[in-house]
């Protein structure tokens, strides 16, 4: 029998498994997968210029402050492999999800559905979804927007196809630690009315209390090649990544993580970081006292909560992976013509130049947006303005997003759950609070932005701006948690059956 070098994935990844079941005289032996992890990441930064996402407005990119990028882990088991790419990008509409999922797909081998496309969210990423669009229907007029979506498509692909390449023998190490320093806020507020508002603090005299929690958890996974040195972690938090501001390109304070993950492991360590479930929380201070903290405050207190949480994370005991997708139909909400109409008046409005109530312009894009998605032939017309999120995969998709869920299931200890949309605190603490596994890291904004926000059921009743920017009906959340619970059950048995 061969020899152990140590309980996790390794070497031989531990040729004979930890248990034998015998049956008269015969002794059954189960093996372990010989799982392998690549992990590596490519410049995806705009040239200055290029339209800058995350407001109701253009604006145009004058420099840069940090580089954005695409980062990738690949995993790859016996039977199964799976492929996970993190972009600074405010989101991943469904036309970017399929160009480089596609492209990776025919490079690599690794199958479709199997690979996940997410956004950090960043506000000060590119605006792209317009110009791909018109670069997906060969208009290449303007040829620095056009060349920019070929580098945005080319480099996440190219992160996906150097990891796969890379993928060796490795060793994990999964868990979490808690953010103790006070970084992330829950946003929304119950006012004395009922109703709830987004962005004040409980020093508004209206304000009866704080709507939601914070995930205060920070979910780790750190990966070493087979001779126990760092190449990467994946670390997770519930924090929107609004902080910068400005006219510059900038990961925002993951860039901060980074610092810190590096100085920690070394400098040629892969900082990965998935967005958690953090729709209606922010980094502006409940008490309404403090100031807001800066981005480099943020990333060093969570990369100072990481490098303290490193030495304490468990190997896996299991190597075994499995990896589930489904689609789940989130029922849209309507848009009559009128509606139509009135968003198109709106947004003209906007472009005139003339004062508008910033949620009727919100809620001006969200119809317009619904339509397009609804209907093949717009009721407001071709010609009309457009919503940011323009779409061509699902133009006309009908009465329902057929957005898609994840699980990454690495052994009995670590789950990694993919979502689309922007989701709200809870609906993450009901999947982890319900997960059968020891560490579940849960990454929003995968392979579809189209939902906008994912609020809870109860959420959509007290109203504000998460709900305005919402394309589904509620109940959408709560759907996406009962098909990934689903989907942990399923994985969690398996991954419990003896292989032969």
């Amino acid at each position: 029998m061969s020899q152990f070098t140590r309980f996790g994935i390794s070497g031989a990844a531990m040729i004979m498994s930890l248990f034998s079941l015998f049956s008269g005289n015969q002794i059954q032996v189960f093996a372990d997968e010989a799982m392998k992890v690549g992990v590596a990441e490519q410049d995806i930064t705009p040239p200055v210029g290029f339209p800058m996402a995350g407001y109701f407005h253009e604006r145009l990119a004058d420099g840069q402050i940090d580089p954005l990028k695409a980062k990738a882990i690949v995993f790859r088991g016996n039977d199964q492999q799976a492929a996970l790419v993190i972009c600074d990008l405010t989101g991943i509409s469904v036309d970017l999800s399929h160009a480089i999922r596609t492209q990776a797909a025919r490079k690599t081998g690794i199958p479709y559905d199997n690979i996940i496309v997410s956004a950090t969210h960043s506000h000060t990423a590119p605006d792209y979804y317009k110009s791909l669009i018109r670069y997906l229907n060969g208009d290449k007029s303007n040829a620095i927007r056009s060349a920019y979506v070929e580098k945005l498509i080319e480099g996440a692909s190219k992160a996906i196809e150097k990891a796969s390449q890379s993928a060796g023998t490795a060793i994990l190490e999964s868990g979490t630690v808690e953010q103790k320093t006070p970084v992330a806020f829950n946003r929304r507020f119950v006012m004395r009315d009922g109703s709830v508002q987004t962005w004040l603090n409980l020093k508004h005299p209206e304000v009866v209390r704080i709507a939601g929690p914070v995930d205060p958890e920070i979910g780790l996974l750190l990966i070493k090649d087979s001779k126990a040195k760092p190449i990467g972690v994946l670390s997770n938090f519930a924090l929107h990544l609004d902080t910068v501001g400005g006219l510059k390109w900038s990961g925002d304070y993951p860039f901060f993580v980074e610092s810190a993950v590096r100085q920690s492991l070394g400098a040629d360590v892969v900082s990965l970081f998935g967005t958690g479930c953090c729709g209606d929380i922010n980094h502006s201070n409940s008490d309404g006292l403090s100031a807001r903290n800066k981005t480099d405050v943020i990333g060093k207190a969570i990369g100072e909560s990481i490098q303290n949480g490193l030495p304490k994370l468990s190997p896996l005991k299991k190597s075994r992976l499995s990896v589930r997708s489904n689609i789940v139909p989130l029922a849209l909400q309507e848009c009559s013509e009128q509606e139509a109409t009135e968003a198109v008046r709106v947004m003209k409005a906007v472009e005139a130049g003339e004062k508008v109530d910033f949620l009727k312009h919100v809620q001006a894009h969200k119809m317009l947006m619904v339509d397009q998605l609804r209907n093949k032939e717009p009721l407001a017309g071709k010609s009309n303005p457009s919503p940011i999120l323009a779409t061509r995969e699902w133009s006309g998709v009908g009465q329902s997003l057929p957005v898609e869920v994840h699980t990454i299931c690495l052994g009995e200890e670590l789950a990694i759950v993919t979502l689309p949309g922007e989701v709200f605190v809870n609906l993450g603490l009901a999947i982890k609070q319900n997960s059968p596994f020891r560490t579940t890291i849960i990454i929003e904004l995968a392979n579809a932005v189209e939902t906008c926000y994912i609020p809870t059921q109860a959420a959509y009743a007290g109203g504000s701006y998460e709900v305005t920017n919402s394309t589904v009906k509620p109940g959408s959340g709560e759907r996406l948690v009962e098909a990934v619970l689903h989907q942990l059950r399923e994985a969690r048995q398996e991954i419990d059956k003896p292989m032969k």
